[in-house]
This record gives structure tokens, C-alpha cells and sequence, in this order.
């Protein structure tokens, strides 16, 4: 079995609405934890997981980077804020090889506490529209 089809059965497993966007990057929705659009890649022999969670505001960036940091280090399951581009998003990394069925399911579960446990305290630093 080829790593793609391992992911993308563990996902299928895991009864996850996805579609393949390209060779190896599904696009995940799993409303039921919070998730419209978690990006699963497969590049080389890791399992990248991507979610976006805002757009980085023109001011108190400071303060929102100070918070992203001080969440990664005390309430972070799996992954990490990160900032790509203008983007903040949340990430997780995972060996493709050794990855199982409960380890992905993990990754996702914790992403979507995250989003869901810091949504209050992060909607704060958005930008109005």
C-alpha cells in the first residue's frame, strides 16, 4: 500500500467529508469539531495538517503573536499556532510511515479543541470587517 492510499483510506476510516484538491493534499471538512477547511498534504514522507484560523490584523500584532506563543506552550495537544503569510493558522506534523488510524484522528480531534476551546480569547485580535 502506497502512503497515499494509506492517508487517504484512514481518512475515508474515518468517515471525514474530503475531496483531493492535488496528488496528495486533501481538503477536509469535519463540522462536527469545528473544521470547514483542514488541509491534509502528504509531502515526502510526512503528514502535514493545516487549518486556518485568521488573518494576522494590521494592528495589535504584537499582543496576538504574544498570545499565539503563550497558547503553544501551555495548551497545545498536537501542532502549533503558526503565522503563514498574512494567515494564522494551526499545524501538525505526523511520519507518514508510522502514522495509524488513532494518531490522524488525534491530530484532527485536537486541532478542533483548539479552535473551538480558543476561539473567544483569539476573536479578540480579528479585524472587523
Amino acid at each position: 500500500m502506497t502512503l497515499h492510499d494509506k492517508v487517504e483510506g484512514y481518512l475515508v476510516k474515518l468517515g471525514l467529508s474530503f475531496h483531493e484538491a492535488a496528488p496528495g493534499t486533501w481538503v477536509v471538512t469535519h463540522s462536527e469539531v469545528g473544521l470547514e477547511a483542514l488541509i491534509v498534504q502528504l509531502a515526502d514522507s510526512v503528514v502535514v495538517l493545516r487549518a486556518p484560523v485568521m488573518e494576522v490584523p494590521v494592528s495589535g500584532r504584537e499582543k496576538l503573536f504574544q498570545e499565539l506563543l503563550r497558547l503553544n506552550a501551555s495548551d497545545m495537544i498536537h501542532g502549533a499556532y503558526a503565522v503563514d503569510g498574512s494567515s494564522v493558522i494551526i499545524i501538525d506534523t505526523l511520519e507518514a510511515e508510522t502514522m495509524d488510524l488513532e494518531e490522524l484522528q488525534a491530530s484532527i480531534d485536537a486541532i478542533g479543541l483548539a479552535l473551538a476551546q480558543h476561539y473567544r480569547s483569539l476573536s479578540a485580535y480579528r479585524t472587523p470587517r
